[in-house]
């Protein structure tokens, strides 16, 4: 499995047979300055959405036009993205399941909010958001947590599903901090790897992960620290 992080809380998975974008955020995304979208989109698949907020849809539409890839997102959301001309969607809600090919996605609980502001102003709710568990059939299993605070549920999720690699949210402000993020692993987790995300793009956000590498000090988790654009094989 190739793992790319595009800053923020994009990322780009390549396995034997599918190659996805999570919460595609290019356009505006001050820490994927530097990177080639075209890289980023070639030969994509899925795009899989955690939920509605801007800085995670994203580039969404137009590169499922671009691409022909299904696009999996809770319902709301999912016909919010029809509504504006996205073709191959995928829907489901929390605690459902979509099997997509050589890949399983689950949306797992996330304690956080997700809606668009219109040109004018109104606030459209997108449903809730939600964590993204992945399960594939030769290759580690992921779960992207979304944006989110820690809670106790993590425990089931981690029962249920086992992840071998965590996304994991540190940037404080909008989802919880390094150190919470890091009690979190460490209380209701039991992952192999750990790479730390929504930190370093927007100045109100955590600028490096310190503080989650420091709580991570001491557990057998590997935290790996790419930058923008670093591909780890895992």
């Amino acid at each position: 499995m190739k793992i790319t992080w595009l800053g923020h809380a994009a990322f780009r998975i390549e396995t034997a047979h599918s190659k996805i974008l999570i919460d595609p955020f290019l356009t505006g995304n001050p820490a994927f300055s530097g990177q080639d979208r075209k890289d980023v989109a070639d030969g994509i698949t899925h795009i899989l959405l955690t939920h509605g907020h801007g800085d995670h849809v994203g580039d969404t539409i137009a590169l499922a036009a671009e691409t022909g890839a299904t696009v999996l997102a809770n319902a709301d959301l999912a016909a919010w993205l029809g509504s504006k001309g996205v073709k191959k969607i995928e829907m489901g809600n929390t605690g459902g399941t979509v099997h997509l090919g050589g890949f399983t996605a689950t949306f797992t609980q996330a304690l956080h909010s997700s809606a668009q502001i219109s040109e004018d102003g109104v606030s459209h709710s997108l449903g809730n958001a939600n964590g993204l568990m992945l399960h594939f059939e030769d290759e580690p299993s992921l779960l992207h947590m979304g944006d989110t605070d820690i809670f106790t549920d993590m425990g089931l999720i981690n029962e249920l599903h086992q992840p071998d690699i965590g996304l994991v949210p540190i940037g404080d402000r909008f989802t919880m901090g390094g150190a919470v993020a890091a009690l979190a692993c460490q209380r209701f987790f039991d992952f192999k790897h750990a790479i730390p995300c929504h930190y370093g793009s927007f100045p109100i956000v955590d600028a490096t992960p310190e503080k989650f590498v420091k709580g991570m000090e001491g557990l057998k988790t590997k935290v790996e620290t790419p930058k923008p654009g670093q591909t780890l094989s895992i």
